[in-house]
Order: C-alpha cells, then sequence, then structure tokens
C-alpha cells in the first residue's frame, strides 16, 4: 500500500512538472497571444487537467478525457475566434494530453494496474 502511494505521488508529480517542458515548448508561439485573463490561471488549469487525465489513465476511463477537452473548449469559446489564440490554444492543450497520457500509459506499462 506504501508502495502503490509512493508511485502515485511519483506520477502526480511528474505531470505537475512537466509543465515547464509545456511552457518551453510554447515560448516561441507565445508573442502572437495577449494575456488575458487571471495570471498563472493557465498553469493551474494545466496541472490539475494532466492531473486529471493521468487518474482517468489508471482507472481506464479514457472517454472521460473528452469532458475536459469540452470544458476547456467551452470556457474559451469566444477566444476561439482568434485564429492564432485557437492554434496556440489547441498545440497546448494536445502537448498536455498527449504528455499526461504518454506519462499515464508508462505507469501502467511498468508498474500494473494501481488499485486505489
Amino acid at each position: 500500500m506504501v508502495i502503490q502511494l509512493i508511485i502515485l505521488i511519483l506520477g502526480y508529480s511528474l505531470v505537475s512538472i512537466l509543465g515547464i517542458a509545456i511552457k518551453i515548448f510554447l515560448k516561441p508561439y507565445s508573442s502572437k497571444i495577449e494575456n488575458s485573463g487571471i495570471k498563472g490561471a493557465g498553469t493551474l488549469i494545466g496541472i490539475f487537467e494532466r492531473i486529471l487525465i493521468f487518474t482517468f489513465v489508471l482507472t481506464n476511463q479514457y472517454a472521460a478525457i473528452s469532458i475536459i477537452f469540452a470544458a476547456k473548449s467551452i470556457a474559451r469559446f469566444r477566444e476561439l475566434n482568434d485564429r492564432d489564440f485557437a492554434e496556440y490554444y489547441l498545440l497546448g492543450t494536445f502537448t498536455s494530453i498527449t504528455i499526461a497520457l504518454v506519462v499515464g500509459v508508462i505507469f501502467k506499462l511498468i508498474f500494473g494496474n494501481i488499485s486505489f
């Protein structure tokens, strides 16, 4: 039980910290995007997004990942009319989702099914 908890903490920490890699990856594209919203909120949203996706992968709830994408799209609906923003948004969202999926699948392959 303690080993499983340590593995889960490691996985959740990893998907949270990988936001730094996403920010570095998106840096060249961010110059065309004007900052809107609460400063730092996007970073927190990304962390929670990856945590949820990682959890969905570990619990074999892959269809639930679409709910995250839908919720983000609804929240940003008006801003998606701006092509530059829409491409930046999709690039960031898909990068974040892909990272969380890959980490989740790798964890399942290495550690097997981790029961909650």
